[in-house]
């Protein structure tokens, strides 16, 4: 607690630091936040100033500018490389994915300046290397105004949500439609961060504390990292933001209902960010400072957070360091793997929390009972927390997954999220598990540029398919098996079939004319008995088909060699066996 008080007195007193590096949010008494252009010149004169700290253009944004990327590296290495050689380890801090919620904008900003004029302060960042994207949403943080956090209390000024596209980044790691999310892919897989921060701002009930944690879902990290973020890398950070003066909770996911009958852990789902990052073995944290909060404590609050984490890392580097690469060998022979989950609420765990009383007064605005939450009653009260996820949807990992070619907008993705795979070195005819689409739910409002497909139904044979030279062939023996199983696998909560990259299969692009295909259809039924039998059976239980002679001609047609075989056929093709 000393420490740190100590080391937040000399960021708020040292003349050398106010003098030549003050931030905007320091200068303005924590009431401000920077420009893009201001907070990319700041960081350019820290790189320009400090050898320990250089800027890298990255690849482009849909706002025309590219992602930048910021390390520090003591030893002045910045090959990714020979770092991971030399076994330091890697902290990613994502900021301003939404800009409005800046809190990590200014705190990065400090805590980057302090770490370069008062290295001592620091020593964790003798094995630790700080990577930090400074505005990853630069089109929202270029769309500056005053209003649209209506019921944030500061910044003056900020960004907007939506990206220059009005996409939410922040649903868009799976599907990739910007180039934002494309660019932070490819920085993601050079750095192969060992922890990962994503700085927020939260939305919904009121509560006593300025900090809250969006953490990775324990049961889908699994494993070691699992263990170890439970009984070790939570409790680290929770005691050393309580040391900070700025006590924190988990996120309050209390969306309909008010904390103080308890919430359900956030469900990071692999289209967030530490959904994503923990496709790839990544512990990952959205840092939630509350809204109703004043700025200048929930970016102190965030600088706590950052530096406990830099901490935490470097105390357990090399468990960590040996936790991740026990994963990366143990999930390439994982035989199966959960694709959708929900949450247990027979099985809560019991966390103390500080909140406030709800109300129910009568709206001025309509005259009906709104909620109020009393500021003047605050509480303290064990509540269930539930934590716990089980899997409802499980499949058995093939030996591999055959793509055609065709599909590159698919094949482009996992190669950029470095996806092994090879191409066919000359036509063949493979034995493989096909899927067909027998009943698709789709939502009927669009979602960040789609229509969400919120459920699928599938039938299952195995045949034999002819492949082109040149088609993909995946195996499922690697690192990235997590990535390729629940984005290649129709029913994962955010696979590329859900996100309708393979919509064109779901309509037929063939058909007949009634009237002439009548001959043909009394044909087929004299040439093949078992569909004669059955299209009786199915006239038998089914009095509106037994009435509808189109419906008895589709039958009929769906059920013969002229049906087109792309139609409802899954592309992705599973290999069983060796």
């Amino acid at each position: 607690m000393l420490r740190y008080a100590s080391t937040l007195l000399l960021l708020l007193t040292c003349p050398l630091t106010h003098a030549q590096y003050p931030t905007r949010f320091e200068s303005s008494g924590g009431t401000q936040t920077p420009t893009y252009a201001e907070g990319i010149a700041y960081y350019q004169k820290l790189a320009k100033d400090f050898p320990q700290i250089e800027m890298q253009a990255k690849g482009p944004t849909d706002s025309g500018k590219p992602l930048h990327l910021v390390l520090y590296s003591r030893s002045r290495v910045f090959d990714i490389a020979k770092l991971k050689a030399q076994g330091r380890a890697i902290l990613l801090i994502n900021n301003a994915i939404h800009p409005g919620e800046s809190d990590g904008v200014d705190a990065s900003m400090m805590l980057l300046r302090d770490v370069a004029l008062h290295p001592e302060r620091f020593p964790q960042l003798d094995s630790v290397v700080l990577a930090i994207i400074p505005f990853y949403n630069i089109g929202g943080a270029l769309n500056r105004n005053r209003t649209t956090r209506v019921n944030q209390d500061g910044p003056e000024e900020y960004g907007f949500r939506g990206n220059a596209r009005n996409y939410d980044l922040n649903r868009d790691f799976i599907k990739a439609d910007t180039r934002n999310a494309r660019s932070f892919a490819a920085i993601f897989h050079e750095l192969d961060p060992d922890l990962f921060v994503d700085t927020h701002v939260s939305n919904g009930a009121d509560y006593q504390y300025v900090m809250t944690l969006d953490y990775t879902q324990e049961n889908k990290l699994g494993g070691v990292l699992s263990d170890f973020q439970r009984n070790t890398f939570l409790p680290y950070l929770y005691t050393h933001m309580k040391q900070a003066g700025y006590e924190a909770t988990p996120y309050v996911n209390a969306w309909g209902q008010t904390p103080d009958k308890g919430f359900v852990q956030f469900p990071d789902w692999p289209r967030y960010s530490t959904g994503y990052a923990a496709l790839f073995h990544t512990i990952g944290v959205m840092t939630e400072t509350h809204m109703l909060k004043p700025y200048d404590k929930r970016v102190k609050a965030t600088y706590a957070y950052l530096e406990g984490t830099s901490q935490v890392l470097a105390q357990y580097r090399r468990q960590i360091l040996q936790m991740r690469k026990q994963t990366k060998e143990t999930v390439k022979t994982q035989q199966t793997f959960p694709l959708t989950w929900q949450a247990n609420r027979e099985k809560p765990t019991q966390i103390e929390f500080k909140g406030y009383e709800p109300e129910y007064p009568l709206s001025e605005v309509s005259g009906q009972k709104r909620l109020y939450y009393n500021r003047d009653r605050p509480f303290t009260r064990t509540i269930p927390f539930y934590n716990q996820y089980e899997p409802v949807d499980v499949v058995d990992k093939p030996t591999a997954y055959v793509i055609p070619q065709g599909w590159h907008q698919v094949i482009d993705l996992l190669k950029l999220n470095r996806v092994q795979m090879r191409a066919l070195p000359r036509d063949t005819v493979m034995a493989v598990e096909v899927y067909h689409v027998s009943n698709v739910k789709t939502s009927s409002q669009p979602y960040e540029g789609h229509y969400w497909h919120t459920a699928v139904d599938l039938v299952k044979e195995v045949k034999k398919v002819p492949f082109r030279q040149g088609d993909w062939y995946i195996p499922v023996n690697q690192p990235t098996n997590r990535y390729i199983v629940e984005t290649l696998e129709p029913k994962g909560v955010d696979s590329f079939f859900k996100w309708n990259f393979f919509d064109t299969i779901l309509q037929a692009k063939e058909g007949y004319s009634a009237y002439v295909f009548e001959d043909l259809a009394a044909e087929l039924l004299r040439a093949s008995p078992d569909l004669q039998k059955a299209l009786k059976e199915k006239a038998a239980t089914d009095e509106a088909f037994a009435k509808s002679a189109d419906a008895q001609l589709d039958y009929i047609y769906e059920h013969s060699p002229h049906r087109e075989k792309e139609y409802m056929r899954y592309p992705v093709f599973r290999v069983l066996g060796r």
